[in-house]
């Protein structure tokens, strides 16, 4: 058994003088849940279409599964589920009626009430399409990816819609689904979901992969910080040993530290030896939100110092 399930190297692809995907590699191995993520136009969707085998690349090797997924198309597509970010369903169908249209199209799938159980839709069973939520219709979108017991399941945006609620009741279920054996390829604006749910990901700008690594990796990319208002009659502030400092604001200063407990702790010293209170102190580590801003939005100096260290 394969136990690196997609597999890219240099892919490329351009429309006419415009290269959407500019000579990318990465591998999802056997059971993990790896998430694509970009600001609009980064060349998520070209990239997810060519694995799907919707998109012929201009040049490069992909293979999943082992397989050519557009030579070998009919032996792939038996293996894989796919949630566009649209299904496209009959709005006059009901759930069971699509469910079971899909059934019919689908090698050795569960039943209709194990799907619709699988995303808590039962209780809406008999409902029409056009009369579902934006949320349930994905979760429908869902059931009918993983009706077939897929060894690789692509999820594209897959709680676009969803209330909060709803989003993690869907988080459960994409993980209950990685449990089962499922190998798990996401792309999603909800940088959230791709901190709660990916054991590894891949940021992508202009068409390139600027930083790989686990969700946490690639958060310690970018320092720390510890925020507070300066007290009244304040003495001149402490220099920390891991940290730059700036005033971001009149009397709000701002500390980037690369040692987040070892700084803190030296500046509550500092306010304790002179009898201090830190209004409206705060102190937390980077998130992968502050790095995704920084590399897909900002000036990239946190692809810059993944690039120095060990992430590619």
């Amino acid at each position: 058994m394969e136990e690196t399930v997609i597999e890219v190297e240099q892919l490329r692809c351009r429309y006419g003088k415009f290269e959407a995907v500019k000579g990318i590699s990465f591998e999802v191995r056997r059971g993990e849940l790896f998430a694509l993520l970009g600001a609009n136009g980064a060349g998520k969707t070209t990239t997810i279409e060519m694995l799907e085998g919707m998109g012929r690349p201009a040049s490069g090797k992909i293979r999943i599964l082992g397989r050519d997924p557009i030579r070998d198309r009919a032996a792939v597509r038996a293996r894989t589920g796919v949630m566009l970010q649209a299904g496209g369903f009959s709005g006059t169908l009901t759930v069971r009626e699509t469910i079971d249209i899909w059934r019919d199209l689908t090698s050795e799938p569960r039943s209709t009430d194990e799907a619709m159980e699988l995303v808590g839709l039962t209780h809406r069973a008999d409902v029409s399409i056009e009369s579902l939520s934006g949320g349930e219709e994905r979760r429908l979108d869902l059931a009918v990816a993983a009706l077939g017991h897929p060894e690789l399941l692509f999820l594209d945006e897959p709680t676009s819609g969803m209330d909060p609620a709803s989003r993690r009741k869907t988080w459960e279920v994409v993980r209950d689904l990685q449990r089962g054996g499922t190998t798990v390829l996401l792309t999603t604006h909800y940088l959230e979901e791709a901190e709660v749910l990916a054991d590894r990901l891949a940021i992508m700008k202009a068409g390139q992969i600027v930083m790989t690594g686990t969700p946490e990796e690639v958060a310690t990319v970018l320092p720390a910080r510890i925020t507070f208002r300066v007290p009244p009659n304040s003495p001149p502030l402490p220099e920390l040993t891991h940290a730059t400092r700036e005033i971001v604001e009149t009397g709000l200063v701002l500390y980037e530290s690369t040692s987040l407990q070892a700084d803190l702790s030296a500046l509550l010293a500092w306010a304790n030896e002179h009898a201090l209170t830190l209004p409206n102190l705060s102190a937390r580590p980077a998130s992968l939100e502050d790095v995704f801003m920084d590399v897909a939005v900002g000036d990239g100096a946190a692809a810059d110092k993944s690039n120095e260290g060990a992430l590619a």
